[in-house]
């Protein structure tokens, strides 16, 4: 009776909310902002405007060139001080555990992490610090392992990450989200069997970051809204990601002028995998339970009166009205800059490193690869035995393949390995680690399954587009 009683008066209060043009344009105004910034296509090519015929960018893209640069050599400098200052606090947290660090939420969030995360960032240091001063040990500071991370992708993902974390409150912050979190609420479940509030958790990963989305399904799962099931096929199908690491990868291999096009075929494979995974074992065979009662569970209803779009617009004015002040918009953006700068650049230096150093000084990729090859072959993909090479290195890390891949001289090729490793959406040095922290209930074994599951799904699609593109 009570739960009736406190939807009642949920939906009453809806009924009567009133939408302003004040209210509507601090939802509006920002919102379209962040769309023009990380969503617009925009015809910059090579540093000057072209027709679209000749491809196009967006925004952040042009921002992150001319960083690049204006910096310059410097960025390499910037990535080491950034993974050392990483060490520095780790170690001292988890050795000293002070105060003013453990009582402090970001803080202890950024530096109290496990034993594991703790060593992977000690391995990235070390990493990073032998390779920026070539310090004896050749076989990681080399430019087709250390050297290449350092010198080239890590500048890209500092500044990127500086970008997205500044200005991605834009698209968070201000109700964009929950507009179009409403409008697809009638999509969700009669496609995917999800509830229409799981739309949110993809777009906050594919417009921020693919952890971001995994911790906000964990919470879900947690407060009682997913049940075991839901929250697995949300993390490991919708927990996407972002659009800022899909230009990073687009970038490594050289081919920015087909990032839309890229974009585009990454969110067909995403739609693809969503729907045929979850029907699949071993995500079929998840107990379809909850972990704990919550009585506002479904409020997927519109209230009488409303449709998708009005109610939708009332879901986003509700929460731009909760928006941070200019102050606290400034602050949410540099501890999302450092977040992403102490939890992910370590990662990816010593995963990286690790998987490079594998890749060129054993076969193991190349025998774990061969499996494809005639796949591939079907698929009339140039330069098959060489791309085998990158399909099975994702599992480690997304940028991997593209890294291994950037010298393959096809652009076709390029193209599929940079659609394939953001299509393959598991990998262990972020997502799929963190996945495994959670209460997800989803083991290793069933995230390489996935894994697999996603880049067999995957890979034609991507190829039939690549030869219509190119």
């Amino acid at each position: 009776m009570k739960s009736n009683i406190n939807t009642q008066a949920q939906f009453l209060e809806e009924k009567e909310y009133i939408l302003t043009a004040n209210k509507f344009l601090k939802f509006f105004i920002p919102s379209m902002i962040g769309i023009m910034i990380f969503i617009f296509p925009l015809a910059y090519i090579d540093g000057e405007f072209v027709s679209y015929a000749k491809g196009f960018t967006i925004p952040i893209a042009v921002i992150k060139d001319y960083i690049q640069s204006f910096l310059g050599e410097l960025l390499p400098l910037f990535v080491v001080i950034s993974i050392m200052t990483t060490l520095v606090g780790t170690l001292y947290t988890k050795i000293f555990k002070p105060s003013f660090i453990i009582k402090n939420v970001f803080l202890n969030n950024l530096f109290n992490v496990s034993l594991f995360w703790a060593s992977t960032r000690v391995l990235g240091a070390f990493f990073v610090l032998v390779t920026y001063l070539k310090y004896d040990y050749e076989i990681i500071f080399s430019s087709n392992t250390g050297g290449l991370l350092l010198n080239d992708l890590m500048p890209v993902l500092f500044i990127v990450f500086f970008l997205a974390g500044v200005l991605l409150p834009l698209i968070l912050d201000f109700g964009l989200l929950e507009f179009v979190g409403v409008l697809l609420s009638k999509v969700m479940r009669p496609l995917f069997g999800l509830p229409g509030r799981s739309s949110v958790d993809c777009l906050t990963s594919w417009l921020g970051d693919g952890t971001i989305g995994v911790l906000l399904t964990n919470k879900q799962l947690e407060s009682g809204f997913y049940t075991k099931r839901e929250a697995a096929v949300i993390a490991t199908s919708f927990s996407a990601v972002s659009i800022t690491f899909c230009l990073v990868v687009i970038s490594q291999v050289k081919l920015e002028s087909y990032f839309m096009h890229m974009v585009g075929v990454v969110a067909l494979c995403g739609i693809a995998c969503a729907f045929i995974i979850p029907r699949l074992m071993p995500l079929s065979k998840i107990d379809n339970v909850y972990i704990k009662d919550n009585l506002d569970r479904d409020h997927e209803t519109l209230p009488k009166g409303k449709t998708l779009f009005t109610y939708g617009l009332q879901k986003a004015a509700q929460r731009a009205e909760k928006s941070p002040s200019f102050f606290s918009f400034l602050n949410d953006g540099f501890k999302n800059v450092l977040d992403m700068w102490i939890g992910v650049l370590p990662v990816v230096m010593a995963i990286g490193t690790l998987g490079l150093i594998v890749a060129e000084e054993t076969d193991l990729f190349t025998y774990l690869g061969m499996p494809f090859i005639p796949f591939l072959e079907l698929l009339n993909i140039p330069d098959a035995v060489e791309m085998s090479k990158t399909i099975m290195v994702g599992f480690a890390d997304m940028f991997l393949p593209a890294i291994i891949g950037a010298s393959i001289e096809s652009d076709l090729t390029r193209f599929v390995i940079a659609c394939l490793s953001v299509s393959q959406l598991i990998y262990m040095s972020e997502v799929g680690g963190l996945i495994l922290g959670t209460k997800i209930p989803v083991n290793f074994i069933q995230l390489l399954m996935i894994f697999l599951l996603r880049t067999i799904i995957s890979l034609p699609i991507i190829a039939i587009f690549a030869h219509i593109i190119f």
